[in-house]
């Protein structure tokens, strides 16, 4: 790769990025919050709601994202209920926001397994003691149960971060122009195959060495006690 063919295609590459990251990072949020409910409801004495949580996991989990992107944005569009309810349609007719839904419900399905994984490591003597100190059940999980969780799940749920950033690249199979669409739209424009997609993963690399260094920070400080 010659310096003028980088000065003009990792600039264009990069014009993907802030896509990529505001995907992987609103995807993340969204299904955190919905991982963690999802675990909650896998632990509930209601059969349905654990029933529920399970099928789920085992529905989301067990087919390719690239088939629920296509099954998103292609064929609920296709249903009367979505095109009548005007919320819906705002979400499935644009690619991105349709791929951050995807993404999301995705993410939740394994979030929702590492969390429940990390919730049920938790000592069964320290939630006795907590209801023997008083705590209500929401503030001892809260205060207790769910930081001692997260110590657990972390290490695992660093691994899904890095999976739902290089999932954003199937989002260029649905219009969405990031990081991939923006390679594979130069490709098409050069012809330099080897090299436009060299750099493209190059740039995943980065993102991910940098989310990766985060993880492990924050990972450090929650084990600083133990560490000593």
């Amino acid at each position: 790769m010659d310096m003028e063919f980088l000065e003009t295609a990792i600039p264009f590459l990069l014009k993907g990025l802030s896509t990529t990251v505001v995907m992987t990072v609103l995807s993340v949020a969204i299904g955190f919050n919905l991982g963690l409910g999802l675990a909650l409801m896998r632990l509930s004495q209601n059969r349905f709601l654990a029933g529920f949580a399970k099928y789920y996991g085992m529905a989301f989990r067990g087919t390719p994202l690239l088939v629920q992107l296509f099954l998103f944005y292609y064929g609920l569009g296709q249903l009367s209920i979505i095109k009548g309810n005007a919320v819906a349609w705002w979400i499935i007719s644009d690619g991105t926001r349709c791929a951050v839904m995807a993404m999301a419900l995705n993410t939740a399905a394994y979030t929702s397994e590492i969390l429940r994984g990390g919730l049920l490591s938790i000592p069964a003597g320290l939630k006795e003691a907590a209801k023997a100190g008083g705590m209500s059940r929401f503030l001892s999980f809260r205060r207790i149960e769910f930081p001692l969780a997260i110590r657990q799940a972390l290490p695992a749920y660093g691994n899904e971060l890095v999976l739902v950033v290089k999932g954003t690249s199937l989002a260029s199979t649905i219009t969405v122009l990031e990081i991939t669409g923006y390679a594979k739209r130069l490709m098409s424009q050069t012809f330099a195959i080897f090299e436009v997609f060299a750099l493209a993963g190059a740039i995943y690399l980065i993102i991910n060495l940098t989310l990766i260094a985060l993880v492990r920070m924050l990972e450090n400080h929650l084990m600083r006690h133990e560490a000593r």
